[in-house]
């Protein structure tokens, strides 16, 4: 009940404002995020020092308020994408280079476009069915919050994308039709035990594996796409291909490509990451090198 309330009475019509208004908003909330609602700012501030330790503590400090600025503005556009215009979307996402997807049509098969909650995320994949060919699918897990759930669902699936719960992936590749899959591959995975560990952001990390294994199973083409913010509002779209032939790569060079392209977009604006997510929360495997090996040989047997 307190769920409908919010979303009916406060949020929803607040997305109804212009972005010029709402931005007046993410104004006000950045100031209380720097004051009195200091949001996950031990979490954002360790992330930090651990990814960039050769920064003084004054760098460190203003790369804490550039992404406090940020995510206030990530905040108010999440609102605005509930009722943002298709027309609108098309103008502030733009694809700088969509020869890459006409060239991938030639070959007929499905892709899957990966990269990471950098810049406005949440636009994208609403946006996805409007600006990539095929039917276009998203891999997620649901909230916790039911109603919050099945209304951010229905909004992202406004413009033609399918949400499809990570169990049921296999559902969206048993069709005679190439399909479009988006994934998020940079949150921290369930287990660590299951996951693809590297270097990343100057420690080693645990990595979802999941955009590999289904690259490898359905001999999907891989497209890592980047979001550049222009200007407050504004983004640029870059596609880069990953590749065409999954199954002739060798294991875990599909996912250190895709990461090494995360992490440089991060450098270049290291403010525009969710560096609130509590991203290395697992403890490294005391026996990490026998579970790469254990992992790779299984890989190879089922694929290779």
């Amino acid at each position: 009940m307190m769920s409908a309330l919010l979303y009916y009475c406060i949020v929803y019509p607040l997305s109804l404002l212009p972005l010029w208004i709402l931005y007046r908003m993410s104004d006000l909330i950045f100031l209380l995020f720097m004051s009195v609602l200091p949001y996950r700012k031990k979490v954002v501030k360790a992330n930090i020092e651990r990814s960039f330790p050769d920064l003084s503590s004054k760098d460190q400090a203003v790369l804490v308020r550039g992404f406090y600025r940020h995510f206030s503005d990530l905040l108010i556009e999440s609102i605005k994408n509930l009722s943002i215009s298709k027309d609108e979307l098309l103008r502030r996402m733009t694809v700088i280079n969509p020869e890459v997807l006409q060239d991938l049509q030639k070959n007929g098969k499905s892709t899957i476009f990966v990269s990471g909650h950098f810049n406005n995320w949440e636009w994208f994949i609403t946006a996805q069915a409007l600006l990539v060919p095929n039917a276009s699918y998203g891999i997620g897990m649901p909230l916790s919050n039911g109603f919050w759930d099945k209304k951010l669902t229905e909004r992202r699936q406004r413009f033609g994308l399918t949400v499809v719960h990570a169990q049921n992936y296999k559902t969206m590749f048993n069709q005679s039709k190439p399909v479009s899959v988006l994934v998020l591959s940079d949150q921290a995975p369930a287990d660590a035990r299951k996951s693809y560990w590297m270097e990343f952001l100057h420690q080693q990390t645990p990595i979802l594996f999941g955009m590999e294994q289904m690259a490898n199973e359905f001999d999907l083409n891989v497209v890592y796409f980047q979001l550049k913010k222009v200007k407050r509002g504004y983004y640029e779209i870059e596609f880069k291909t990953l590749t065409t032939e999954a199954r002739s790569l060798s294991y875990g060079q599909l996912t250190e490509q895709h990461v090494q392209l995360l992490e440089q977009s991060i450098l270049e604006e290291p403010c525009h990451w969710l560096w609130s997510h509590k991203r290395w929360k697992r403890e490294i495997p005391s026996d990490l090198k026998d579970l790469k090996s254990i992992q790779k040989s299984k890989f190879e047997e089922k694929f290779r």
